[in-house]
């Protein structure tokens, strides 16, 4: 009794022994490596290669043309295009990805099948990002294969499913770990150019429509027609000043009389 007592003890502690073990392991691999063993290699730098490119084209079917065949022959691949006609240009956005090696040489070459309006190139240096991220894969895949050794070794059914769940979690973290990595991999592994290529339009302006004598002389009827009934609409506005002016008069008049009268 006293000796299964004395098994199931350490069985308890599954899941603290397992996060013990697990930043044994982490120190063990940031640590680096111990003295006498053989020196580590320094990697080549990762470098991420990113252009903008607009150009500026006669004609749009030849030139798109030209940027597939340039494209294959540079060994690289369209990853998105979009065609629009839109205010006064026919433009075409692509998004081309290519090897370093072929990425200054097909720069190069887009660059003279239009006229070059705009380009900007950037570099981004992920090296240190690359080795972080790989260095948490490897931690957390050690972490799991310990708790999975730990789930062999559990007896209890609250061990069992405390070591799930913790290696649901892990389980987690290493995809998206393995998600981040395999996009730097391919970001690294093949540059991208974002080229728009565009012609203007040629946009042809009405001519002013020819008027005949006979619609201008309706139109005269029109417009004098149209001052008379506006002269008749004023005078009916004034009616009230037309009652008044003969008061007015009479008044005007009467009041002369009466001052020749007096006199």
């Amino acid at each position: 009794m006293r000796q299964d007592a004395a098994e199931s003890a350490p069985q308890a502690n599954a899941p603290s022994a397992a996060a013990e073990e697990s930043e044994d392991a982490t120190a063990e691999i940031k640590s680096g490596p111990k003295p006498g063993a053989e020196p580590v290699v320094a990697p080549s730098r990762l470098l991420i290669y990113h252009a903008d490119l607009r150009l500026k084209v006669d004609n749009l079917p030849r030139a798109s043309t030209s940027l597939d065949s340039l494209v294959r022959r540079n060994s690289g691949y369209l990853s998105a295009s979009t065609e629009v006609r839109a205010d006064g240009e026919w433009r075409q956005e692509m998004t081309i990805r290519v090897a370093p090696a072929r990425f200054q040489p097909l720069m190069a070459a887009l660059g003279g099948v239009g006229t070059v309006e705009e380009k900007k190139l950037t570099t981004d240096d992920v090296t240190a990002q690359h080795a972080d991220v790989a260095a948490r894969l490897a931690t957390k895949r050690a972490v799991e294969k310990r708790y999975i050794d730990l789930l062999a070794r559990a007896k209890k059914i609250s061990e069992v499913l405390e070591i799930e769940g913790k290696i649901g979690e892990v389980r987690e973290e290493i995809e998206s770990t393995e998600s981040r990595l395999k996009t730097l991999n391919d970001e690294v592994a093949y540059s991208t150019i974002s080229l728009t290529c565009y012609q203007l339009l040629s946009q042809t302006v009405p001519e002013a429509p020819v008027v005949s004598f006979a619609s201008r002389v309706v139109e005269s009827f029109y417009t004098g027609w149209t001052i008379i009934t506006s002269l008749f609409i004023g005078l009916v506005a004034l009616w009230p000043f037309l009652l008044l002016t003969p008061v007015i008069w009479w008044a005007v008049r009467r009041w002369r009389n009466r001052r020749q009268t007096a006199a």
